[in-house]
């Protein structure tokens, strides 16, 4: 295997370690609530703490890839990750744990941006860059698929720790890699780094993620609840004033408003928010419903994410190449909807992976597509040296989305005097907002692509 190839694989399997994280906790959730002492509700932490510390520095990370460089902050990320981790599988108490979840979300703000600025800047608007993004969403659906299986066995058979673990030679293997299979950092661009807005930008999401986290449990009027969310607002307000009057801004208004990202960014929040709601819903029903075990959870998400992967690395370049940004998302994100429903129905009849199967295949196959489509429409138009900041941006509505959705979902189905009522009334709100999400991606216009030196022509073969 040929050094692009090689680059192109660590890029991928660092996306593999996100999701992979971010799905085997779902499936261990239940065990971690258990040992450490979280309620029903307050578990959510464990996923929302990571929301929290991702999403809060997101932008900030988007910037620093373009100012100081996109290896440098890669494997900044991949270090934070990874000690972050063996923080967690070592934690004695809760709040060690969600410590160590925030930390690692600051590794993944990193690293996030600095994965999809290598993608892009190394290859060519177009379909070098769809193949590669199909690539990149194919292993973030493999870590989808082995995190459910994974986590199960993990936790079944060597305790919850394990999904922390796993990820420690995962992260310090990639670490060990990146001087040798990437590219140096340019020159560093002129320009002050705009640290105001970088603080504002950072105080002001986390305090609308925490808002959004805290909601459900400490209820929507507490201070932790409307408080955050009010001063989250203002503080982005003000970031907005200032940022409009910085002479290097930390967010250039220009790209944010563009027509493409804005809307980009809308449909992602929805997507992740009814994404991880989808994650949460399904858990609860096969393991608290159902009775199942962690590790019959894990094969029961197999199938839609087997599917997703195919979806990704096969089906969406070829879409993409064919009906263009705009139609490709609208229609894949409407079915990802439509499988959510199909899901649904399968839990009203009380039916376990066969009944369920269906709506996991038609949820995997649109999935996959909609996922690498959205970030091919992220960085659609974008200018290189603005790659970082459009990435941090993608990614922070993705995010804050998910931490609204998984919010949103918990206060619907704890809402319910019965847990099954809950469930249902919190899918089929996350299938009507899919499909929402999808009507909106009817506002994409398909850009003029970005003049990119584009990769080698054995990179553009990595991705064939």
């Amino acid at each position: 295997m040929d050094r692009d190839r090689q680059r192109l694989g660590l890029l991928a399997l660092t996306q593999l370690i996100v999701a992979l994280d971010y799905n085997i906790v779902y499936v261990a959730l239940p065990d971690i609530g258990d040992a450490l002492g979280f309620g029903p509700q307050s578990v959510q932490w464990v996923v929302s703490a990571y929301a929290v510390g991702l999403g809060g520095l997101l932008l900030f990370g988007g910037r620093a890839v373009d100012r100081l460089g996109a290896r440098r902050m890669f494997m900044t990320g991949l270090a934070l990750y990874g000690v972050a981790s063996l923080a967690g599988g070592l934690a004695p108490s809760a709040g060690v744990l969600i410590a160590a979840r925030a930390v690692q979300g600051v590794g993944g703000a990193l690293l996030t941006p600095a994965t999809l600025t290598l993608v892009y800047r190394g290859f060519a608007e177009g379909p070098a860059r769809n193949r590669a993004l199909g690539a990149w969403g194919m292993a973030g659906s493999a870590g989808l698929a082995t995190g459910s299986l994974l986590g199960g066995v993990l936790t079944e058979y060597l305790g919850w720790e394990w999904v922390f673990f796993v990820n420690v030679p995962l992260a310090l293997g990639c670490a060990l890699a990146a001087p040798r299979l990437l590219p140096a950092d340019p020159p560093r661009t002129r320009g002050a780094f705009d640290l105001p807005g970088a603080a504002l930008a950072t105080a002001g999401s986390v305090l609308l993620v925490l808002g959004l986290a805290s909601g459900p449990q400490a209820g929507w009027l507490s201070l932790r609840g409307a408080g955050a969310l009010g001063a989250g607002a203002v503080l982005i307000g003000v970031l907005l004033y200032v940022e409009a009057r910085t002479r290097d801004p930390l967010i250039p208004l220009k790209l944010a408003r563009g027509r493409n990202l804005s809307t980009t960014m809308i449909v992602i929040a929805l997507f992740q928010g009814t994404l991880g709601g989808g994650f949460y819903i399904l858990t609860s029903y096969l393991q608290p419903v159902r009775g199942y075990s962690a590790l019959q959870t894990g094969l029961t998400f197999l199938p839609l994410t087997l599917v997703c992967m195919a979806a990704a690395l096969k089906a969406a370049p070829v879409l993409l190449g064919r009906f263009g940004v705009r139609t490709t998302l609208a229609a894949s994100t409407v079915g990802t909807g439509a499988g959510i429903a199909v899901m649904v129905a399968g839990t009203t009849s009380g039916g376990g992976f066969w009944t369920l199967l269906p709506g996991s295949v038609v949820w995997g196959l649109f999935g996959g597509v909609a996922f690498v489509t959205l970030f091919a429409s992220a960085g659609s138009g974008v200018a290189p040296h603005e790659q970082g900041v459009a990435s941090g941006l993608a990614s922070t509505a993705k995010e804050v989305g998910g931490a609204m959705g998984l919010a949103a979902f918990v206060a619907i189905t704890t809402g319910s005097p019965h847990l099954l009522d809950g469930l249902h009334a919190a899918g089929w709100t996350a299938a009507a907002a899919t499909v929402v999400a999808g009507l909106i991606a009817l506002a994409l216009k398909d850009p003029s692509p970005q003049p990119n030196p584009g990769p080698s022509p054995a990179l553009e073969g990595a991705t064939r």
